[in-house]
């Protein structure tokens, strides 16, 4: 027998962005670290060098590894500087050089032998070393760059970049409208004025993905709002009440039980024919719609699908 109960609030019950917002956090882990370590090293050539080193060491203070896959002393080195920024979680930045590929960089510079170490801020070259120094030297040096950069920043403070969480995130475009008043009628519990402003917008853009969501998890909402779940419970007991499984499946979308809700209505599908068949069948796609796209969920549900119908 299934297992599901009420959720206590309904409308908080399913948050219609939040498997979109997953999904895209994934998307984003699985490109790759963008902060820590990984966020605070960058590769510099030639063409790079200002935006990369001197404008960036204007905000906060560039380590410069200029090394050399021609010395052993650039692969003992450049480990380190990567652990030791790295651990300052964004605060500076390693910009490395190769100088066998970009040598104008190192004859800018005046570098005598690889690896030499420069920290730049402001545009200016501020201090740095030339030998292979072991993790907890390298520790002090950075300590006492990064000392001095706050004490600069205590004198100017005009000059110090805001913080990441004080920074303005970029603009996106404006609401729509209409996805705005779907939203406030959420917010005020009229879900028949919310669905009329998703309605609205999806006359004008059929494509609309927030649209769809919305619609559909608000009529998820409507259908489950009066139900009993200890009734539903009692009449899934008979296999034949096509509408105690469908509400059952409502449920457990709302309790965020997604594939459960999906394997269900695909069971219906398999066991039924005509009328009850294509009801069973459309009661899924709405569920679909309540999915961003590229839920993965969804892909696996429209295979078992497929299956179930043909």
């Amino acid at each position: 027998m299934a297992d599901f109960s009420r959720p206590g609030s309904l409308y908080g019950a399913i948050d219609l962005g939040a498997r979109k917002q997953a999904l895209e956090a994934q998307a984003r882990r699985e490109a790759g670290p963008q902060t820590g370590a990984a966020a605070s090293i960058v590769e510099v050539t030639e063409e790079t060098f200002t935006t990369d080193v001197i404008d960036r060491s204007m905000r906060l203070p560039v380590v410069l590894d200029l090394w050399s896959p021609r010395a052993p002393g650039s692969a003992q080195l450049s480990p380190v500087l990567e652990k030791v920024v790295g651990d300052l979680a964004g605060r500076a930045v390693l910009a490395r050089v190769n100088v066998d590929a970009s040598p104008q960089i190192a004859q800018a510079l005046r570098v005598q032998a690889v690896p030499t170490v420069l920290a730049i801020f402001q545009g200016q070259a501020v201090t740095g070393f030339q030998q292979v120094l072991p993790e907890q030297e390298v520790r002090r040096w950075l300590d006492e760059l990064m000392g001095a950069v706050e004490q600069f920043y205590e004198a100017n403070p005009g000059a110090r970049p805001p913080a990441a969480e004080e920074q303005e995130a970029p603009e996106g475009p404006p609401s729509d409208p209409d996805l705005a008043a779907a939203e406030q009628a959420i917010e005020s519990g009229d879900l028949d004025a919310a669905a009329a402003a998703y309605q609205r917008l999806l006359a004008r853009a059929p494509g609309d993905e927030d649209a769809k969501m919305g619609l559909a998890g608000v009529s998820l909402i409507k259908r489950t709002e009066a139900a009993d779940p200890a009734d539903v419970q009692r009449r899934l007991q008979d296999p034949a009440d096509l509408d105690a499984q469908l509400l059952a499946a409502d449920f457990e979308m709302l309790s965020g039980s997604v594939d459960e809700a999906f394997e269900r209505v695909i069971a219906v599908v398999k066991r039924t024919s005509g009328d009850e068949r294509d009801k069973a069948r459309r009661h899924l796609l709405g569920l679909f719609d309540a999915l961003p796209a590229d839920d993965p969920s969804l892909a696996k549900a429209r295979r078992a699908l497929a299956s179930a119908l043909f």
